[in-house]
C-alpha cells in the first residue's frame, strides 16, 4: 500500500488514524512485536502520534566507509587503511544466489510489498503475543536497511550507536518514515544493493563484498549456492554465526538459509540437499589494515600520511571534519615515496641495527627544493609486540613522534654557523678557543639577555683541542669552544631566527629557550625536521617544508586539494655555498669520514649527545638531504658505552661510527643511477690543524655532545663539565674516555616534571657538555 503524507494540517482525529494505520502495516508501533501483547500499544503509541508528521522526510545518508589505499609515488601500493574493511559493488557484481537467498531468508515477500508487510506484521504480533515474549520479528529488509544507516551515521561512537539501535517506540517510527520514503526513491533493486552493501558480516567485514574476501577469498560475483548461504545466514547474528569461531552454529544457520530457498522454490530439494552435506569450506583470508601491513618497512611513512590528513586543514576545516572524512575512506592516496630510497634505507637500517637491540634507529630522507619525503623508517617496526612502536621516531610529537624529540648535539653547529654568516661574520673568523672556558658572563637574546650567574663551563672532547681556530677547522673537528665564543658573538636571537626560517622547532611543541648552551644542540628535534633543515642548504639557501602527499582522489574519483610544499629564502646563496664547504670538509678529512660518499658532492655533520644517550648523522647531497638518529627510545634512553648494536661491539658509540654509516649505506643505495650534480662551494683553505682526519674535535671517530643547557633549572639532558660519565667522579677526571668527556642523557620519550632530574643524569643545573 503507497502512504503519502499530506503537506496539509490534518485534524488530530486524521492524525490519529494516519499513524495507527502507518503502525499497523508495519508492525513497528504494534510494540506486540517488542511487547507481550497488543494491550500495551496503547500505552505506548499514545505520545507519539503528533510527533509522526514531524520527522523529516528525507533519510540523509552517510557515505560508506571503505578502504584508504596508499601508494607510493610510482603507484605502487604502500598499504590498505581503513576504520571499516568495506569495498562497495554494484548488484551485477554480486552473485544472483546470494541476492536470493538474502531475501528468502530476511524477508521473503520483499518483491511483493512496500516498505513494510502487512502479512509478516500481523503474523509476528499473533506469534508474540501467543509466547508472551518476543518470538519473532517483522521488519523488512527496507527497515533493516535504514537501520544500517542510522548505524553506520553513528560510526564509532558508542552512544550514538546505542541510540541508533535502542528498541524504543520512537526510534522505530522512524525507521518506517524513512523506509516509506526510500521505497519510493530507490526502488527495490537498488535498496538491495544498498543494503548487502551496508550490512555488517563479522569479522571486521562490512558489506558483501568484504565478507566474501574474508571468508572465502574471492569477489561476491563469484560466490557458490552454498557460500551464499552461509553469508545469508551470517547477517541475523554475526558473533553468533562465525564461520571461523563457531562453525556447528554456522553450518545449521547455513542449512536453514539453503531448506528456506528450496520451500519457496528458488532452488531444487536436490540442490539444497546437496549444500547442505557440504563441509563450509572456508578460505579465510585475515584482516589486513593499516600501517602495520605497510611494505618495505614504510609503516611509519604510512602513518605520517595519516597525520597529515588528519591535521592539515587542506582536508577539512575542522579535527572532527577531517577524521570523518579519513574514516570514511574510500580514498586513494598518491605520496612522495620513492621505492628506491625507501628500500635503501630499510635495508641500511636492517643491516646496522637490530630490532631487538637496546637501542632504536630513525632515518628520514628528503628531496632539496620540493620538501618530498622520499623515505622514512626505523629499526622498531610499527605494531603492539616486543620491539615494536606506534611512536614516529623521526616526527614531532603532534605528528605521532615522542614526547620530546632527541637533542641534536652538534648537528645544531651548522646553524648558528649560517646565522653567523648571515650577520656578516667572516668564514675566516678565529676565535680562541681554549679546551675548556666559562659561559660567556652574558648573552644576548631576543628579549632580556641571558646571564652565567652559576658559572658554568663549557669545554672540548679533548685535551688536544685548543686553538685558535677558523671557522673550517672548529666545523670539521666540532669544537665547543669556537661555536660558544661565536654565539657570544652573534647573540642567541639570530640562532632562534634563522632555526625558524628552516623550520627548525622543538619536537614537543613550544619554543627555544634563549640560552648559549642553544649552540652545542640541547633541544630535542626530530630527524625529519633536520633532514628539512639540511636540504636548505642543498638548495642555495631555500626552505622547502617538507610534503607526502602527491595527489588524492575521493571515492567517486574527484581530485581532492593537497598540502603544497611552501618554500622560502631562509638565507643567502653565498651562505648556503659557505655551509656545503664547512660540512664537505666534515666528510672529507672531518669528524664524519665515515659517511662520505664516492662518486659524488656530499657534506653533512656529525653529532653526539651527553651520556651518548643519542648520536646522529645529518647529511646531503645536491639531490638529497638525510638525518639518522641512533639513541634509546624509551624515557630514561640508553647510555651507548660498551654495548653490541647489530652485531657489533662499541666501547662508545660516536656520530660517525653508527650513524654515519647508517646514513651512507642508505644514501648510496637512494641515488644509485641518479645524477650527481656538484654543490656550490667557496673557496676555504683549511688549516693544518685539521690534519689527521678526525682525530680531535668529535673524538676518533667522530662524535657531538648534548647535553644539559645552563641555568635551565636543571632539565634532563646534561653532566657536569669534566665528568667522566660516572657519578661521583670529580671535574676534570678521566674515566672511561678522554679528559674531560661527558656523555649525558637526552630528553625522555614520556613527560617529566618541571625541575625534576630523570634517574641516570649526573651533574648539578645549568651544567652542560654537548658535541
Amino acid at each position: 500500500m503507497a502512504m503519502k503524507c499530506s503537506d496539509e494540517g490534518p485534524s488530530r482525529a486524521r492524525q490519529a488514524a494516519k499513524f495507527l494505520s502507518v503502525s499497523v502495516l508495519s508492525g513497528v508501533v504494534l510494540a506486540g512485536l517488542a511487547l507481550p501483547g497488543i494491550g500495551a500499544f496503547g500505552l505506548v503509541a499514545k505520545g507519539t502520534v503528533e510527533g509522526f508528521d514531524e520527522i523529516p522526510a528525507n533519510l540523509k545518508t552517510p557515505p560508506l566507509s571503505q578502504r584508504t589505499t596508499i601508494l607510493d609515488a610510482e603507484g605502487g601500493e604502500i598499504a590498505k587503511v581503513y576504520s571499516r574493511d568495506r569495498t562497495v559493488v554494484p548488484l551485477n557484481d554480486i552473485s544472483p544466489y546470494m541476492r536470493q537467498a538474502i531475501v528468502d531468508i530476511e524477508d521473503a515477500r520483499y518483491y511483493q510489498h512496500g516498505a513494510i508487510d502487512l502479512k509478516g506484521v500481523l503474523r509476528a504480533a499473533n506469534k508474540n503475543a501467543q509466547s508472551g515474549g518476543v518470538s519473532e520479528g517483522a521488519s523488512t529488509l527496507t527497515q533493516q536497511y535504514v537501520k544500517n544507516v542510522f548505524v553506520e551515521e553513528a560510526g564509532d561512537d558508542p552512544e550514538k550507536v546505542a541510540v541508533a539501535t535502542q528498541q524504543t517506540i520512537g526510534r522505530k517510527v522512524k525507521e518506517l518514515k524513512f523506509a516509506i520514503q526510500v521505497e519510493k526513491e530507490l526502488g527495490k533493486d537498488r535498496i538491495l544493493n544498498n543494503y548487502l552493501n551496508i550490512t555488517f558480516f563479522g569479522q571486521q567485514a562490512y558489506g558483501i563484498e568484504a565478507a566474501s574476501q574474508r571468508y572465502f577469498s574471492k569477489h561476491a560475483k563469484d560466490l557458490t549456492l552454498g557460500e551464499s548461504a552461509l553469508l545469508a545466514g551470517v547477517v541475523q547474528s554475526p558473533s553468533r554465526y562465525d564461520p571461523v569461531y563457531a562453525p556447528k552454529e554456522s553450518t545449521k544457520r547455513r542449512n536453514t538459509v539453503l531448506q528456506r530457498m528450496a520451500e519457496l522454490k528458488h532452488i531444487t530439494p536436490a540442490q539444497a540437499a546437496a549444500e547442505q552435506a557440504k563441509p563450509l569450506e572456508l578460505k579465510v583470508s585475515r584482516p589486513k589494515s593499516g600501517c602495520i601491513t605497510a611494505v618495505n618497512g614504510a609503516g611509519f611513512f604510512c602513518d605520517y600520511v595519516r597525520e597529515t590528513f588528519l591535521n592539515d586543514p587542506v582536508f577539512g576545516k575542522t579535527k572532527e571534519a577531517r577524521a570523518k572524512r579519513w574514516n570514511e575512506g574510500g580514498l586513494v592516496i598518491r605520496t612522495t615515496l620513492d621505492p628506491q630510497t625507501q628500500k635503501s634505507v630499510q635495508k641500511s637500517i636492517t643491516d646496522h641495527v637490530y630490532q631487538s637491540d637496546s637501542v632504536a634507529t630513525a632515518v628520514s630522507i628528503v628531496q632539496p627544493g620540493t620538501g618530498k619525503i622520499l623515505g622514512m623508517g626505523q629499526s622498531r617496526p610499527y605494531g603492539f609486540g616486543d620491539h615494536m612502536t606506534q611512536i614516529n621516531l623521526s616526527a614531532d610529537k603532534a605528528m605521532g613522534g615522542s614526547n620530546y624529540g632527541f637533542q641534536v648535539g652538534s648537528t645544531f653547529k651548522p646553524i648558528l654557523a649560517a646565522a653567523a654568516l648571515e650577520q656578516g661574520v667572516s668564514p675566516y673568523k678565529t676565535y680562541s678557543s681554549p679546551f675548556r672556558m666559562p659561559y660567556p658572563d652574558e648573552v644576548e637574546t631576543c628579549g632580556k639577555p641571558w646571564k652565567n650567574s652559576g658559572g658554568e663551563m663549557v669545554q672540548n672532547e679533548n685535551r688536544s683541542e685548543v686553538g685558535p681556530y677558523g671557522m673550517k677547522e672548529a666545523t670539521a673537528k666540532s669544537v665547543n669552544t669556537y661555536f660558544i665564543q661565536m654565539i657570544e658573538e652573534t647573540g642567541v636571537c639570530p640562532v632562534v631566527k634563522m632555526a625558524d626560517k628552516l623550520g627548525i622547532k622543538p619536537a614537543g611543541g613550544g619554543k627555544f629557550e634563549q640560552v648559549p648552551s642553544i649552540a652545542l644542540g640541547t633541544e630535542g628535534l626530530s630527524p625529519l625536521t633536520m633532514a628539512s633543515a639540511y636540504a636548505t642548504f642543498a638548495n642555495h639557501g631555500t626552505y622547502c617544508t617538507p610534503v607526502i602527499v602527491e595527489s588524492a582522489t575521493g571515492p567517486d574519483g574527484k581530485n581532492l586539494r593537497v598540502p603544497k610544499t611552501k618554500c622560502s629564502r631562509a638565507m643567502s646563496e653565498q651562505t648556503a655555498d659557505t655551509v656545503n664547504t664547512l660540512l664537505q670538509g666534515v666528510v672529507e678529512d672531518g669528524t664524519g669520514k665515515e659517511a662520505g660518499l664516492s662518486g659524488r658532492d656530499s657534506a653533512g655533520k656529525t653529532g653526539t649527545t651527553d651520556e651518548r644517550r643519542a648520536a646522529w648523522f645529518v647529511g646531503y647531497t645536491p639531490n638529497m638531504a638525510g638525518a639518522v638518529w641512533v639513541g634509546g627510545p624509551g624515557a630514561k634512553g640508553v647510555e651507548m658505552e660498551n654495548i653490541t648494536i647489530g652485531g657489533v661491539y662499541h666501547d662508545k658509540v660516536y656520530g660517525a661510527d653508527t650513524p654515519g654509516p647508517i646514513w651512507r649505506d642508505a644514501m648510496t643505495g637512494a641515488l644509485e643511477g641518479k645524477d650527481a650534480p656538484t654543490f656550490g662551494t667557496v673557496p676555504m683553505p683549511g688549516g693544518d690543524k685539521v690534519s689527521g682526519g678526525g682525530s680531535g674535535g668529535d673524538d676518533k671517530r667522530g662524535n657531538g655532545r648534548g647535553g644539559r643547557k645552563p641555568g635551565t633549572n636543571g632539565k634532563p639532558g646534561g653532566g657536569k663539565p669534566g665528568a667522566g660519565g660516572k657519578p661521583g667522579t670529580e671535574p676534570g677526571a678521566q674515566q672511561g674516555g678522554q679528559p674531560g668527556d661527558t656523555t649525558g642523557g637526552g630528553k625522555p620519550e614520556t613527560p617529566t616534571a618541571p625541575g625534576a632530574v630523570v634517574q641516570g643524569v649526573i651533574g648539578g643545573p645549568g651544567d652542560e657538555q654537548q658535541r
